[in-house]
């Protein structure tokens, strides 16, 4: 098979283990393989498997709020003003290229808005706050959070919904006349996320202390593969602003598996590297994996002109020769869709916008905010060109950034996303008339045997058209399921924060 040549991509010539702990899970091998040490390789054998544990532990976000931001939105006055803040919905949607490709049309005539395309989020539920509220605008999956208050339909930890905002906001598109106006034209104060058009399959995987397991995430990923096409939905992206810190290569582990199932049954997963800067020692899992698309956040030093020259943000992780961030893509000071009451709210009030008279907005930074912007925009991609697998996508992305020459490139992989210069690429590739060669060469890296020999069953319950009633993993409550005849145990999310 080709190797592949996608500029700066990595070869994972030697397995990776991030060392620094961010969300840790012990690994236990069952089998005749063993492990030496914390970064020893695995000995050659019978297949190994690693045993997870469901314990859940709080997670904490990123960085919320941002003083100097927030005085320039002011500019000089009381109220924010979206064209001036570096971090709204409507400079991010201009840095990058989205309003421009909002001006395009697909083959049915639609503008480029996401329509026809499902956003799997899996993250801590979303709730319907104003943006999110249109009727069908969200499909709500199975509740995993094991929370004691049933509400999949609920954020009451508040990251969810601020990753939701960003991925398919869809405020009231009018015009400065207070008509109403196409996407694109709408006032800078209309909160338009990358894919406004774009539906949510949201799943809730934490609780309000922002609690999951890698358990949870796992099952997550194999519902949504099942399910990817059931109620007219059209699942073809999931983004996943977490990650865990793996103690075991990519090739061996569960969830980097599961990651890889979804992918190749279409669907293009966008994972968030990490907010552990540039000592990191490597990527968060699955953003380890190397068919994923791995995302670092770039800053523009709260300018909003800072976007068209961008440094990465301190924040995100480093990355190796072998696997680092294939691009970088806005994530610091951005501003999207408030949960009140939520635990992120209360617990950080300088999240809230200065300025904002409607109450609704929240200013956060992360590189799960970068994993949402690239996961809003993939699927416009797909609007425009439905034809492209995973691998394509990935591949456009990856050879039309924006080169970041004063980054190195474990940190900025192969740039910042330019969304206009990768819908120019596919069109290309779709015509036939000078086509990206990177377009047709799939990715040639060794698969994942993690899930190997490991039945993950199915989740017991039926849609009523809006949500899936009941949420029990077969026939018994999760904490009932059984890995390969034995308990989950040895993997937990330790002293984690989502990315």
């Amino acid at each position: 098979m080709a190797t592949t040549t996608w500029k700066n991509m990595p070869r994972p010539t030697k397995p990776t283990w991030l060392l620094t702990t961010t969300l840790t899970f012990a690994v236990t091998l069952l089998a005749t393989g063993n492990v030496a040490g914390t970064g020893g390789t695995a000995a050659v054998g019978a297949a190994p498997r690693p045993s997870l544990d469901t314990s859940n532990v709080s997670l904490l976000s990123g960085k919320w709020g941002d003083d100097a931001a927030d005085a320039v939105a002011l500019a000089g006055g009381a109220r924010n003003r979206p064209e001036h803040d570096p971090g709204s919905l409507y400079t991010v949607t201009r840095a990058i290229g989205a309003r421009k490709l909002w001006k395009h049309t697909d083959p049915a005539g639609r503008e480029l808005t996401g329509a026809g395309v499902t956003i799997a989020l899996l993250d801590s539920g979303v709730s319907a706050v104003p943006g999110l509220d249109a009727p069908g605008k969200i499909m709500y999956g199975p509740d995993l959070s094991g929370a004691p208050v049933v509400g999949s339909t609920q954020d009451n930890f508040g990251h969810g919904t601020f990753m939701a905002g960003l991925l398919a906001a869809q405020g009231p598109a009018m015009a400065a006349d207070g008509k109403p106006a196409s996407a694109e034209n709408a006032r800078p104060d209309v909160q338009e996320g990358l894919a406004p058009g774009a539906n949510l399959l949201s799943l809730k995987l934490a609780g309000a202390d922002g609690s999951t397991s890698v358990a949870a995430v796992i099952t997550g990923l194999a519902w949504v593969v099942a399910h990817q096409h059931d109620q007219g939905m059209n699942v073809r992206v999931v983004n996943l602003s977490f990650g865990a810190s793996a103690l075991q290569p990519y090739q061996l582990d569960p969830l980097a598996a599961a990651a890889e199932a979804a992918w190749k049954s279409g669907i293009v997963v966008v994972a968030s590297v990490g907010n552990e800067g540039a000592t990191s020692g490597g990527l968060l899992d699955p953003a380890m994996d190397p068919f994923v698309i791995s995302v670092g956040a770039s800053d523009p030093h709260a300018r909003v002109a800072g976007w068209g020259k961008p440094a990465v943000a301190e924040f995100s992780s480093s990355g190796t020769a072998d696997r680092h961030a294939d691009l970088v893509a806005p994530g610091t000071s951005l501003v999207s869709l408030r949960v009140p009451g939520s635990t992120v709210d209360l617990a950080n009030p300088q999240g809230q916008v200065a300025g904002d008279v409607s109450g609704r907005l929240f200013r956060g930074s992360g590189t799960s905010q970068a994993a949402a912007v690239v996961s809003g925009a993939v699927a416009l991609l797909l609007q425009a060109h439905p034809e492209l697998s995973p691998d394509q996508v990935k591949a456009t992305l990856v050879t039309t950034a924006q080169l970041l020459p004063a980054a190195s490139p474990l940190t900025a992989g192969a740039g910042q996303i330019d969304l206009e210069a990768a819908l120019n690429a596919d069109d290309r590739w779709a015509s036939k008339k000078g086509q990206p060669a990177a377009l047709d060469t799939p990715q040639a890296f060794p698969a994942s045997t993690g899930l190997d020999g490991i039945e993950l069953g199915g989740l017991v319950g039926s849609w009523d058209g809006a949500r899936w009633n009941g949420a029990r993993w077969n026939g018994a409550r999760w904490n009932g399921a059984r890995w390969n005849g034995a308990r989950w145990n040895g993997a937990r999310w330790n002293d984690g924060d989502w990315s």
